[in-house]
């Protein structure tokens, strides 16, 4: 919690077609790392193009859907912040709410990963092989999901934590094992996220399982740009530079350009609205900021 920067976070998955799943399978060890990287590309040029700053993000690889079928998605926490090429830190984002397009995001991580499969495939001559896997993935729009910004950092780190320490299946959802079946229980998003128990044939279970067993060595959790060790090893350790001006809110941009301060109360202008606590955005969504009056 002590490296994250005490800014707002922003929340984008980014999520593998059906399509390539099969392509992904051939090695998965050079299409995950290749996954990351048109992630990082994606986003690293999304902040020079919008904001003009190296921007930065912590990523973690998922492999799995709720079914424990293969469902390959990046998860990235995105700092409200990036590094101006005339060396300060710029705030970004359009008040909390909107980072970047998630429409253009999707083209361009499209065709970023789709550039580098073609050739991969092509220089083991498999390009003709999977040109119908290739079309298909091509012809249908791309699942890139954002989130408005998380709270203080904190709340980041908490928020984080739900998926770096994740497996494909945890203990509570196997509902009951026999000699030949299991039964878990999992979210049907496409009914509305209703709570469902399905049956696996045992060795069907353990081939989904063993779907997300990740190669040897392979880094699910990678820190890019403003939080890369390079970065803050290097330029936060120039005292100068580390400086991040707070970003004025709502209400103290309202009491400085008119005077008014809306925490005071109309009725008796003596008692005040109190923030109490904030909550950080976790599933089931959030819950509002809590306020009083004394």
């Amino acid at each position: 919690m002590s490296h994250a920067y005490p800014v707002s976070h922003y929340h984008i998955v980014f999520t593998v077609p059906e399509a390539l799943h099969g392509i992904c399978m051939l090695d998965s060890k050079w299409f995950y790392k290749h996954l990351f990287a048109a992630v990082w590309d994606t986003l690293r040029s999304f902040g020079y193009s919008h904001y003009a700053v190296e921007s930065g993000a912590i990523c973690v690889l998922h492999t799995w859907g709720q079914n424990l079928s293969l469902h390959p998605h990046i998860h990235c926490i995105i700092p409200a912040l990036g590094y101006t090429l005339s060396g300060d830190m710029k705030h970004i984002g359009k008040q909390g709410k909107y980072l970047y397009p998630v429409s253009q995001l999707s083209e361009k991580f499209r065709g970023k990963l789709m550039t580098g499969v073609k050739s991969q495939l092509a220089k083991g001559g498999l390009l003709s092989q999977y040109r119908s896997s290739i079309e298909k993935a091509w012809s249908r729009p791309w699942v890139v999901f954002c989130e408005p910004s998380l709270g203080k950092p904190e709340h980041v780190v908490g928020y984080l934590g739900q998926y770096i320490h994740r497996v494909a299946i945890s203990n509570h959802r196997i509902v009951e094992i026999d000699d030949l079946n299991v039964r878990f229980m999992l979210k049907d998003n496409q009914d509305q996220g209703k709570e469902k128990t399905i049956p696996l044939a045992g060795e069907e279970f353990l081939r989904r399982f063993c779907l997300h067993i990740l190669p040897s060595r392979f880094v699910k959790i990678r820190y890019y740009g403003i939080y890369s060790t390079r970065f803050r090893t290097t330029i936060l350790n120039d005292k100068k530079k580390m400086v991040i001006k707070p970003v004025e809110t709502t209400t103290e941009r309202i009491s400085r350009l008119m005077g008014i301060d809306v925490r005071q109360c109309p009725c008796c202008k003596k008692g005040q609205l109190v923030q109490v606590a904030t909550l950080p955005r976790i599933r089931p969504p959030p819950v509002f900021v809590s306020t009083v009056i004394i």
